[in-house]
């Protein structure tokens, strides 16, 4: 497909994403306009039939719900009697809010005396109106149409004849009142789930019950339940769920064989972390005689073993993903499938939906096949010890077997690993090398982030830090699992030099946002260092620039972090727009079916058109994906949670040390330190400063000393010590030494 070709495509999948957008958008260019479908259709750039079938319909239905109002006949304008707006509520620490929707291009603010009991995340009913001395818009709350969430993790203050349970999250305003027959025997300073049960309209409280007792504050797993909680996620499985895997078939059949390819003779390995329990992927390779290399992309078949509409799938899909925490993961489908049936575990054999490619020595794509094998794992890596391979050993015409060193091997002593598997590991690691250069060079941002690991004692108290980075292993993995993942949803999005408009399950990462990109420039810009955002080929190389350029500095986590924050979310969608940070026309996620519920609904699709069916509606997958892109979010906030916990109980014994630290954030109460050593972060109060009072300057990303005019700035280095740690809200007070 021409790159010209490609752009139109693009384009219009992301105006049709945010079409609702661009239709108020035009509407509210002249509100005493009106324009028929054919005009807006221009206006946002639409030509296709199809496309401007998309627009009548959305048309009708925003005239349905009163959002917009038929003047003359098909045509359209804004209803200026509408005063009222639906949309979603998201709140601050400091009791204030924004009520977001897509009728308005900005979040609109609602101060706290007119948030009308609305809570975070909340669907709500909101009168919008303009204040008196300014045409800035405000928002009051008429209405709650539909509750985020109901149950909260607190501390239970109690009382004589009733209680308060205190929620640990900050942006939940309000303490829940708990009468003394909804205590189920909780106990003062109990940690606890609470249920919102009523909230008078007399009453500043909302009533609760008492569900769950989780242990006292600060307890090791009192807390890890917590945060699972918070976010709504369970931390075990109901036992009908258990007793419905356990009766799963294993068995193997000749049967189940004669239906798929059968490669258990191809040489076969896995690479994982040594820690690992559930293998999802596996690599096979075949040297050709016609000098090619056939290189199978092997992934657990876990949509056979899970059957839509039976307790286990209800229970995969409510989940979506895995919970990976500092201590434990906690997994979307139950031990006896993702570390047991469904993982590719060394020298036995296992069910695998495969992607299968063809590649000449400039791994170039010469053939490809995807269908269902059965596989055989020959042999089980570490990322360590393929490493190790990569490391010490050459390709050549007479490869040796290789001894794995003790202090690598993960099976506690030296053993040789064959040379055949010696040459597979070398030569795929040279393929996905130039897979991945030709990718930089289309485009892609290479976010190679200094990951935190702990080291836990058997209590799970955290003894050490260590930074996990990625090497030449984890990226012959990673790119291999990108060629499937991206060649997959090519197979079912695209055919014939255009879109196939087939139903499927894309993972899209649209481009960045221009006001985003402004401030990331604006505040390394205090570095020295720069962004070309002319186009998105120069936006891209200067990105990629900048983060060549911060690697090893003091500010580069910092920087790191604000150049993802540019990004837009990554999500699952039916609509493809493309993922702009790995530079793919077309990519869907196909290589996890044992921790991501998308992938298995991938499986399910790419099987379906390989048996010929016609393609499904899209709207019921559209909203599974809506569903799985939220409980990735907040699998995502409660593994960021637990880091900083873990982070906050390794800084409760190091509260007499010194740590070198960089300014990573400024707000008008305080600074951020980011501590060089281990990356954990903390606030230094301003009203703590004591040598000067300081006033925040937000242009300058500072605070100012009114007397001295010393200058404190975003990427300052300093001295801080530890002052306070807080547990439960997992929190860290410095004191500044010097800076």
């Amino acid at each position: 497909m021409s790159k010209k070709k490609n752009k139109i495509y693009k384009k219009k999948g992301r105006i049709i994403k945010d079409l609702t957008k661009n239709i108020f958008k035009i509407l509210n260019e002249d509100t005493n306009k009106q324009y028929n479908y054919k005009q807006i259709a221009a206006k946002i750039g639409i030509v296709d039939t199809d496309g401007k079938t998309q627009i009548l319909k959305k048309l009708a239905e925003l005239t349905a719900t009163k959002k917009i109002k038929e003047g003359d006949r098909g045509k359209y304008q804004i209803n200026k009697d509408r005063k009222y707006h639906v949309g979603t509520l998201d709140l601050t620490s400091n009791g204030n809010g924004y009520f977001i929707c897509d009728d308005f291009e900005k979040d609109i603010f609602i101060p706290s005396n007119n948030l009308g009991k609305g809570l975070q995340g909340d669907t709500v009913k909101a009168y919008v109106y303009s204040r008196r001395k300014s045409s800035k818009q405000e928002a009051d709350v008429v209405e709650i149409l539909d509750r985020a969430k109901t149950e909260f993790v607190g501390v239970l203050q109690l009382n004589k004849n009733f209680g308060f349970v205190v929620p640990d999250n900050n942006k939940m305003y309000a303490d829940l009142f708990i009468s003394q027959n909804k205590l189920n025997g909780a106990e003062d300073g109990d940690k606890v789930l609470v249920k919102m049960i009523d909230w008078p309209e007399n009453s500043k409280n909302p009533f609760g019950k008492i569900t769950q007792i989780l242990g006292k504050p600060g307890e090791h797993n009192t807390e890890i339940h917590s945060i699972l909680l918070e976010y709504g996620l369970p931390f075990e499985f109901e036992k009908e769920v258990e007793e419905d895997a356990a009766k799963l078939p294993i068995e193997i059949t000749e049967k189940e064989i004669a239906k798929r390819r059968d490669m258990r003779k191809d040489l076969t390995f896995t690479i994982d972390p040594k820690d690992a329990k559930d293998f999802d992927d596996a690599l096979s390779f075949t040297k050709l005689e016609n000098g090619n290399y056939e290189i199978g992309i092997h992934i657990a078949d876990v949509s056979h073993y899970l059957q839509p509409k039976t307790i286990l799938d209800d229970e995969a899909y409510d989940r979506a993903t895995s919970v990976y925490l500092v201590d434990r993961v906690v997994p979307m489908l139950p031990e006896v499938l993702s570390n047991g049936v469904c993982s590719l575990r060394p020298h036995e054999e296992k069910l695998t939906f495969s992607a299968v490619f063809e590649l000449n020595e400039k791994a170039q794509l010469v053939n490809q096949w995807f269908g269902r094998t059965v596989t055989y794992s020959d042999q089980r890596f570490a990322y360590e010890e393929a490493q190790s391979i990569i490391e010490n050993c050459t390709l050549s015409d007479d490869i040796k077997s290789y001894t794995m060193p003790l202090d690598i091997s993960i099976i506690d002593k030296e053993y040789e690993v064959a040379p055949e598997i010696v040459e597979a590991t070398l030569k795929l690691d040279e393929l996905a090398k130039i897979l991945r250069k030709k990718r930089m060079k289309d485009g892609a941002i290479s976010f190679d982030r200094v990951e935190v690991k702990f080291n836990l004692d058997e209590d799970a108290n955290p003894v050490g830090v260590f930074f996990k980075q990625s090497k030449d292993a984890n990226k012959l993995i990673e790119e291999f699992m990108l060629l499937a993942n991206r060649k997959v949803a090519e197979f079912i999005g695209f055919s014939k030099g255009k879109p196939t408009n087939k139903t499927f399950i894309y993972r899209v990462h649209d481009e960045p946002n221009d006001e985003k990109l402004a401030a990331l420039q604006n505040i390394i810009s205090k570095f020295g260092y720069k962004i070309n955002t002319e186009s998105k080929e120069t936006t891209t190389a200067s990105l990629n620039q900048l983060l060549k350029d911060v690697n090893g500095k003091a500010e580069s986590n910092m920087v790191e972090t604000l150049a993802i924050r540019t990004m837009s979310k990554a999500a699952y969608t039916t609509q493809n727009v493309g993922h702009y940070g790995l530079a793919f026309d077309y990519y869907s996620h196909f290589t996890s079916p044992i921790r991501r519920y998308p992938d298995v609904m991938t499986h399910r699709l790419l099987q379906h058109y390989l048996d010929g069916k016609d393609a499904p509606k899209a709207d019921v997958y559209e909203e599974k994906c809506k569903h799985s892109s939220k409980m990735e979010e907040l699998a995502s906030k409660a593994e960021r949670d637990s880091i900083k916990y873990m982070q906050v109980k390794y800084m409760q014994d190091h509260k007499d040390e010194e740590f070198e630290g960089v300014i990573s954030g400024v707000t008008e109460w305080g600074i951020y330190v980011e501590i060089k050593s281990n990356k954990c972060e903390g606030m230094v109060r301003i009203r703590d400063i004591k040598d000067d009072y300081y006033i925040f300057d937000e242009k300058q990303y500072a605070v100012v000393g009114q007397s001295s005019n010393n200058i404190i700035q975003l990427g300052d280095d300093v001295v801080v010590k530890v002052k306070h740690t807080d547990l439960e809200r997992k929190h860290l007070d410095f004191s500044l030494i010097s800076h």
